[in-house]
């Protein structure tokens, strides 16, 4: 079994953990840190849907309030046919702590695709 097919396999058993009540839309992020640590995130709904977070924020936060601050690539799956590709708000947050050349890994049930950060967001906001 390659690394690639035990990641998804993991990335399958984490999206259980998702809190997706409303959409039942269930997402899982696993995110690496140049060092090679995992972090983890899922998506949390709320009945106040713009409270929601995606699994994308929920990873990214987890690696920030361990101390980690350099990244190397991130997966993304949904139990879904459809890829679940990162949203605006996702994106965003990626920006501040990643380079062009970040890989951004998406995987469905159907398919898996990767991207360079570079490629999903071209035109990031920086200050």
């Amino acid at each position: 079994m390659d690394g690639s097919k035990k990641i998804i396999d993991r990335l399958k058993k984490l999206a259980e953990k998702s809190y997706s009540t409303y959409s039942h839309y269930r997402v899982s992020s696993i995110l690496f840190s140049e060092d090679g640590k995992e972090y983890y995130g899922v998506n949390v709904e709320n009945a106040s849907y713009s409270l929601t977070i995606c699994a994308e924020r929920n990873a990214f936060f987890n690696a920030i309030t361990s101390g980690e601050r350099k990244f190397k690539e991130i997966y993304i799956y949904a139990d879904s046919d459809t890829l679940p590709f990162p949203c605006g708000a996702c994106l965003q947050v990626m920006a501040e702590f990643v380079d062009d050349d970040f890989k951004v890994i998406i995987v469905s049930n159907k398919e898996k695709r990767e991207y360079r950060f570079g490629e999903l967001f071209p035109k990031r906001f920086e200050l």
